[in-house]
């Protein structure tokens, strides 16, 4: 009788794996992709035009890499796609973010990715915006043309 819980077990956890997985893929399907940021707002204040320029973001999957400038970084992303609004955890793994997982909101629209980030890494933002004092990052990409 034994053998036969393990198989049980394995058919009973498959739809619970199966609807994680489902989860991820939906929060990946359509913004994988390079995306150049178009504005941004750190601390409730807009970041200036040269710092803008010089970020990209490329997500691929639930992976990610971005540049500023020459500093480059790599890591995963961890979505919740059902979350109100739409969540993502981003996990460093190389540079200078390794170790240090930020929470975070997204939405994407057409050509458009906006994501608030907290960069003290304590909690998801409640909405889209970067008040004063904060470490909240307010950025809205746009998907780079081929």
């Amino acid at each position: 009788m034994q053998r036969f819980t393990y198989p049980l077990a394995m058919l009973l956890l498959m739809p619970i794996f199966a609807a994680n997985t489902s989860a991820q893929e939906k929060g990946t399907e359509k913004i994988s992709g390079t995306w150049i940021l178009e504005s941004g707002e750190l601390g409730g204040k807009k970041l200036p035009q040269e710092f803008i320029s010089s970020v990209s973001l490329i997500i691929s999957g639930t992976s990610y890499s971005t540049k500023v400038g020459t500093l480059s970084d790599k890591g995963n992303l961890k979505f919740y796609p059902d979350s109100k609004p739409k969540g993502m955890d981003i996990i460093g793994i190389e540079g200078p973010n390794q170790g240090k997982t930020f929470p975070a909101i997204y939405e994407f629209s057409g050509n458009i990715l906006m994501i608030c980030y907290d960069l003290e890494g304590k909690k998801k933002p409640d909405s889209f915006k970067s008040t004063p004092g904060s470490q909240t990052f307010l950025a809205i990409y746009k998907r780079e043309k081929k």
